[in-house]
Order: C-alpha cells, then structure tokens, then sequence
C-alpha cells in the first residue's frame, strides 16, 4: 500500500491552481441522470471519489468518461437499471446522491444505505424525510433503501438536524423536486457554495429554483429537463488547504482559481492568527507575517468555519504559542488525527467536543496513520514543518479529495514523495 514520505523544513514559494470543488462535482453528475442526452462538465477534478461516481453510471447503464484532463461527458440517454448496489455505495457516503434524481426520472430507485464513517454518525434520514415529503414511498430492507413515486408532488420540507442543516438531503431534495408537480419549498436548507452549483447546473436545464445560498429554498416542477454544459466552482476545501501550507512553512505562496468570498471565514481566522492575507485579482496571497498569536474557533456549517478544515487549522494552531480551542460543531467526533498530531510532537488534549491546543511546540518527524481524508492532508501539513522525515500511511483516503496534491507541493518547493509499498 502506497505511503507519502516528507522531509520538514522547506519553505513553500510559488503560485498554485486549484481544482473543481469534488463536492460540487458529484452532485452535478448525479443531476445529469435527471435529462436525457449528452451532459459535458468542465473543471471536474480527477479522484477516487469521481471514479466511484462513474462506475456507478456504469452499473446503471448511463455512459460516463473524461475526453481530456478534466472534461467529462455523460450521456443518460437510457437508464437500464435503477440500483446502486452496496459494493460501490460503501466506497463513497456520496453515492446516495443518485437516489433523488432516479426516482425523480423513472420513479424509482433502489439505493443501499451507506455504512459507517469514522468521523462520527452521518445516517440519512434526512435524505428520506425529504422525499416522503413530496409523497415518495420509501421503505428499507436488507440494507437497501427502496424508493417508489412515479408522480412526486411539492411540499413545504423541514430539513433541520441534530447538527444543522444537512447539505446531502438539501441536494437529493433538490433533485427530486425540480421535476415533481407543484412547487416545493426548503426550509432549514443547506446554504453551501456546493448546494449553489447544483441550484445553477439544475437553472440552466431548465429547471426553476430559487433562494440558493439561503436556508430556504424554492423549487418549481417542471416537465423536462435537458442536458448543458458546464464549468463546476473551484475546490475551497484545497484552496483552504494550500493557504495553510504556505502559512505553516513561512512562505510565500499565491493561490489561482479559488473562489476568496468562499473561504471568508477561514481568512478571518488566519488574519485573527496573525497571518496575512491579499487577494489580487484572481489571486489570493499567503504570507506569515511575524508573531502569531492563538485563536478560538467553532466548527459551523457554511458560511461558518468549515469542518473540513478543521485538521489542517489544528496544525497551524499547534505551532501557535498560547492555548487556541477548536469547537466541533458539526461531526463531535471528528478527532481521530489528534493522537497522529500528538505523535509528531504536538499537545492537543480533548474535551468532549472541543480540543485544547498548547501551541508553540517544535514538531519532529514520526511514522502516521491517517484515518481520513481531511486528517490525512492535515498530517502532511504537519510533516511539511516537522524536523527530520514524516511517513504518511493509508494516503487512499488523500486520493478521494486531493488532486496530484504531491506534485502540487513538489512544484512549491517542498520534499515529498509518493512511495509504492509492495
């Protein structure tokens, strides 16, 4: 199994681009199930998670293939089967995504429940509030979630949770609305930058949705949608990334392609740090500045600070002097990459939903296991800056989120590799 080896110390300089947002791009893909015809995505990054996505079209018979380096083309002319069965759901949590737009389009899905996550419970039951909602009969049994409805009706939906609002059943409701009869109405919907895309991939189709970027959300049924072309945002999650890389490493480093009013609530937290931050045109500069000093911050669904960037501001505020506290407010137990962090020299205790950080410790090269996709981009930040060598494991969860990440670091400077291990 593949591992990542780095040698701390090296200063990131130069400009990066970033790629298409992932989660901006699976459900734009599971939408083009909705029109018949050849759909053509621009800015679609190259990952597992997409891979998954595309043999699950397969599964289903639609044709699905990238005709350059990140076009791809989808053609849902025919639907031959409507199942996702569980040796490609378990993959990818996203893969439930296609359950909205099959039953919206030939009135029945038959999805296997995803399993477990490591950051904590994510069920979606949510995902199958929403459709009874609009009338669909959903039942479960033997693991799969079986959805009939051959004429879905609008409705007013409540899509509040435990932990807020839930971006997955905002987008399977959206698709399934968009060509029910009648109007439907969100409430307590998603507000993420990802949740817009869809909205204005869904517009151009033909359907008719409004109060995107707002948690309440309007969806007029229609017809027939038909299939378009276009060019999903760019990823604020690895843009976030590379920031914090260039901030760690004391470098200078500019990012291309990021969307900066996207990451709004990160900037504010790497200013409050002591980190500056330019945006110049289609640029976003990153430069530490000198003396950083500790913050707080609470892990909120968008426009709140991200929990997928929670790992990786960790390690910036590891090397902070003072004590900082992170709040995890949207999945509590999503902690696992502390006791890595802690075995590079870092001093982060729990408490509950929340991290204490006693920054300003000199990290050093260790053996680390990642155990997620977001732990494992926090980990090679952490190896960016640790004295001596850092070897990565399990880097497969690194493959589903980060596009050639170690070629983008290699080219700023820094001293990783990608090794083959047997």
């Amino acid at each position: 199994m593949d591992y990542i080896e780095i040698i701390g110390g090296e200063r990131l300089e130069g400009e990066v681009t970033i790629s298409g947002a992932k989660n901006a791009a699976l459900p734009i893909m599971a939408a083009s199930l909705l029109a018949g015809g050849l759909t053509v995505i621009h800015r679609v990054p190259r990952l597992r998670d997409i891979d998954t996505m595309l043999r699950i079209f397969h599964h289903l018979g639609v044709r699905g293939e990238f005709v350059d380096k990140d076009t791809l083309e989808i053609d849902a002319t025919t639907i031959t089967d409507c199942s996702a069965p569980y040796d490609l759901v378990r993959k990818m949590r996203a893969s439930v995504l296609v359950l909205g737009p099959l039953l919206s389009r030939m009135g029945q899905a038959r999805v296997s429940i995803p399993g477990g996550c490591v950051i904590g419970p994510r069920p979606i039951d949510l995902h199958l509030k929403g459709l009874e909602g609009l009338s669909a009969r959903v039942e479960i049994e033997h693991g799969y979630v079986n959805a009939t409805g051959s004429d879905l009706v609008g409705a007013e939906v409540y899509l509040g949770g435990r932990y807020g609002s839930s971006v997955g059943a905002t987008i399977n409701l959206i698709m399934a609305a968009a060509r029910a009869r009648g109007t439907t109405t969100i409430i307590a919907a998603a507000c993420e930058p990802e949740v817009v895309d869809l909205c204005e991939f869904l517009n151009l189709m033909g359907a008719k949705v409004s109060g995107m970027g707002s948690p309440r959300i309007t969806v007029e049924g229609v017809d027939e949608l038909h299939p378009v072309e276009y060019t999903i945002i760019p990823d604020r999650i690895e843009a976030g990334t590379y920031l914090l890389a260039g901030a760690l490493t004391g470098g200078s480093l500019a990012i291309r392609g990021a969307r900066a009013d996207h990451l709004d609530s990160l900037i504010e937290a790497m200013r409050g740090v002591g980190i500056e931050i330019i945006r110049e045109g289609e640029l976003i500069m990153v430069r530490a500045t000198g003396d950083l000093k500790p913050v707080d911050i609470a892990t909120l669904p968008y426009p709140g600070f991200p929990t997928d960037l929670q790992a990786q501001m960790m390690v910036l505020l590891s090397i902070v002097p003072g004590i900082s506290v992170i709040i995890e407010k949207v999945y509590p137990e999503r902690f696992m990459h502390v006791p890595e962090l802690n075995r590079l020299g870092a001093r982060i205790s729990l408490e509950g939903a929340a991290a204490l950080v006693r920054g300003g410790r000199r990290l050093s090269g260790a053996p680390v296991m990642a155990s997620d996709l977001r732990a494992s981009a926090a980990l090679i930040l952490a190896g960016l800056i640790a004295e001596g060598k850092t070897t990565v494991r399990r880097v497969y969860h690194l493959d589903r989120g980060y596009e050639r990440m170690v070629e983008k670091l290699t080219a700023l400077g820094a001293r990783i590799k990608r090794i083959e291990d047997g």
